[in-house]
């Protein structure tokens, strides 16, 4: 944790934002993973960690405005707590790690709320987004389940955006620390992908080392020499000389913050020359976003400039023709690059993702787009100091999108169809950095990881 001055301040500022009424923080439980005593990781709510920083499952919190009241609700721990997990503070203490000297029990936390809203006072909560706590909201409110998200506070909402989206000097020291063990994980992946070695096995090292370092992975590692797929996790396939590995993984501090990088490399530590030439393209249209970071453009431009280098590289290449603005207008690059250039990242890997991607990525009167591209862009809106963000394009080559589109002549004027053949078995490649918005203009976050075609092949296998 933070010291307590840190989540008694962002509190406070939080209370001052939604002005009045109560607002209600659920924490996460513990899920059972194929019965109740046997569960998954236990991961506490990103909010509930930013306002009050306790990492234990079964808690909530309530925030009183108007009667400036702060109540921590859970559940003394039992002898059996003790027997199977050892000692465990009390109710009291755990509240007083946050400087809440108020408790209250869980089953108490209806009884509560029922009071606040029969006088009438608001009660502010986050859209939920696990089944469970849509449940508990559910039986406290005495709503249907089917109304609980929409009921979510749209003050709250924006009240908490505009505060996690802008990181602190603390904040981004336990990023820059997260960023850094995730290059370590990379280094490794590198060094660990050859011949006759599975995808598992190199996933299992990477993995490792994010929780050797004190915390875990951020999200699911993606290693596979599939990497047209976006998201696309490691199989037990045996690596062949020849293919090329897309590796994107991160890890997660002990104080949850995240790290999201992705290397594109080959098992047998040479580039062919055609993976070195799409591998290229990809570097070079995320150093030219990389470079125009800066308080006051929109993301969104930053993301179209990236694909028009794309466009550009593509049409040396001779998979694509035409005007490269012509072709990023019409979306005729979304056959390679199908997904968005960056999202925020801190307490998630997806910061905030949560609260909704319009409320996240987007400012007042921009409307993020439904086309087939740019519908995945997460962020758009206007950068800011203080912002933390994910730079990542990609040349994705799809056999059944490019099959679809190629029988639909979609966009001919713009896409050499006789050309795809040759990259139908191709795979992938991405290049992903972590950024600090300064006033100035932007930072890498962690020390710069190799991403030169000559330092990956250059780095020594195991």
């Amino acid at each position: 944790m933070f010291s307590i001055d840190v989540y008694k301040e962002r509190r406070d500022k939080l209370k001052k934002a939604v002005g009045h009424g109560l607002i209600l923080f659920l924490g996460n439980e513990e899920v059972g993973m194929n019965y109740r005593d046997n569960t998954y990781h236990f991961r506490q709510d990103s909010s509930f960690l930013y306002f009050f920083g306790l990492d234990k499952p079964g808690l909530a919190a309530l925030i009183n405005i108007d009667e400036d009241i702060e109540i921590i609700i859970g559940n003394e721990p039992t002898i059996d707590d003790i027997v199977w997990m050892g000692t465990q503070p009390s109710l009291t203490e755990i509240a007083a790690q946050t400087g809440i000297n108020k408790v209250a029990e869980s089953n108490s936390l209806g009884i509560l709320i029922k009071k606040s809203l029969s006088s009438g006072q608001a009660v502010h909560y986050l859209p939920p987004y696990r089944s469970d706590a849509v449940i508990k909201l559910s039986d406290i409110l005495e709503i249907p389940n089917t109304k609980v998200k929409e009921g979510a506070s749209v003050i709250l909402i924006k009240a908490v955006i505009a505060q996690r989206a802008y990181k602190s000097a603390l904040e981004v020291t336990e990023i820059d620390k997260a960023v850094n063990i995730s290059n370590e994980m990379h280094l490794a992946a590198i060094r660990y992908s050859k011949e006759n070695v599975t995808e598992k096995y190199v996933a299992g090292i990477v993995e490792g080392l994010a929780l050797s370092a004190g915390g875990t992975i951020a999200y699911p590692v993606i290693y596979t020499v599939n990497g047209q797929t976006l998201h696309n996790h490691p199989t037990n396939d045996t690596l062949k000389k020849g293919q090329l590995i897309l590796c994107d993984c991160g890890a997660e501090t002990a104080m949850h913050y995240a790290g999201d990088l992705t290397r594109t490399f080959p098992v047998d530590q040479k580039f062919t020359s055609l993976q070195k030439e799409v591998y290229e393209i990809v570097l070079k249209a995320e150093q030219a976003a990389a470079n125009s970071l800066r308080p006051g453009i929109r993301f969104l431009d930053i993301h179209k400039l990236a694909c028009e280098h794309l466009v550009d590289g593509l049409k040396q290449l001779g998979l694509m023709k035409g005007d490269v603005k012509d072709a990023v207008s019409e979306g005729a690059h979304t056959l390679f690059f199908q997904c968005g250039l960056g999202h925020m990242m801190g307490l998630d890997v997806h910061d905030m993702e949560d609260l909704g991607e319009q409320f996240v990525g987007y400012s007042e009167g921009m409307v993020k787009s439904k086309e087939f591209g740019l519908k995945s862009l997460r962020l758009g809106r206007e950068l800011e100091a203080g912002f933390v963000l994910t730079v990542e394009p990609g040349l994705y080559f799809i056999p059944e999108l490019m099959d679809m589109w190629q029988a639909q002549g979609k966009l001919k004027d713009f896409i050499n169809y006789d050309k795809l053949a040759a990259f139908r078995n191709f795979g992938g490649a991405r290049v992903e950095e972590n950024f600090l918005i300064t006033e100035s203009g932007y930072q890498l976050l962690g020390e710069p990881l190799i991403k030169a075609v000559s330092d990956i092949e250059g780095l020594n296998r195991l």
